[in-house]
């Protein structure tokens, strides 16, 4: 491949535990963002719904008090770091927009401490333990990008990262970098037999966004055994393994399943136009043959 001049960025994801105290846990992820800053991070990425335990185990009315108004106190926080520091950042928080409409929304801010917009999470999974159709209100604001001071980026949240179009679309925007802050682990029960595949297809997939749409590919998981109280059972079992993978799909870096981990991954996005000219996928696309992927089901 033609080489390009270098365009280095480095990311940083933050790889936490959480306790069942958001001020804690606020607390904690600034002092890490700011960490990672003053590690040479420039665009650092939280994980899916950091302030709190994944409180989507139950269908709990009490949970709603765990919302916050964007712009807010917490983004507030943010935009002063980014501000300081220099850097971008990508908080995940749980956005009240207004009596009876939640949101799972991720918050991008600039390196001038500006708020550029924010990602509402587009799918919303209702599965065993992850009941987040009960708390939150599917995205309204499209797949969206954004022109930081270090790159053009996209932000999809957790379940949005099983869907090509997802990506697709993202990448279709100019995004050199995807993020998917996001909150994933096992049924302790079903490990055993089908952690394993579990994790695997959760990498693969997203490997595979890097590989179709020629970016960069920045995934954050937490980690940690929660049992929420009240709820009890078994809990969720976080697999951490925050990683990055590169245009090709390799992996270029990647977290522990259980340490409390700042991931800082330095990426070259000269490669995304690389890539992208010697992979031509975008080029050969078939839009016109693409209608049906409108219908929910082709007969």
């Amino acid at each position: 491949m033609k080489r390009a001049a270098s365009k280095i960025v480095k990311l940083g994801l933050i790889q936490t535990g959480c306790s069942a105290n958001p001020d804690a846990n606020l607390k904690k992820t600034l002092a890490l963002v700011e960490r990672a800053a003053r590690s040479g991070a420039q665009i650092i990425c939280t994980q899916e719904l950091f302030r709190s335990q994944y409180f989507c185990q139950s269908e709990d009315h009490a949970n709603f008090k765990l919302a916050e108004k964007i712009p807010g106190p917490c983004t507030d926080a943010f935009r002063k770091l980014a501000k300081k520091h220099k850097v971008v950042i990508i908080a995940s928080l749980f956005e009240r927009r207004a009596s009876g409409v939640y949101h799972n929304t991720a918050a991008v801010i600039d390196a001038d401490g500006s708020l550029l917009g924010i990602y509402r999470k587009m799918h919303i999974p209702d599965d065993p333990l992850f009941y987040e159709k009960f708390y939150f209100t599917p995205g309204d604001l499209g797949f969206k990008t954004w022109k930081t001071r270090y790159g053009k980026i996209g932000v999809l949240i957790c379940w949005d990262q099983w869907y090509p179009e997802a990506a697709r679309l993202t990448a279709m925007q100019g995004a050199e970098i995807l993020f998917y802050p996001t909150a994933i682990g096992w049924h302790p029960s079903e490990k055993k037999e089908y952690g394993d595949r579990q994790h695997s297809a959760w990498e693969t997939i997203q490997r595979s966004h890097a590989v179709a749409n020629g970016c960069f590919v920045a995934s954050v998981n937490r980690i940690g055994h929660e049992v929420i109280k009240g709820v009890g059972g078994d809990g969720l079992e976080f697999w951490g393994q925050s990683f990055v993978a590169g245009t090709s799909g390799e992996i270029l870096a990647k977290a522990s399943t259980n340490k409390e981990e700042i991931l800082i991954v330095p990426v070259d996005l000269a490669k995304v136009d690389v890539t992208r000219t010697h992979w031509p996928f975008l080029r050969d696309r078939r839009i016109d043959a693409y209608g049906n992927l409108t219908k929910r089901l082709v007969d």
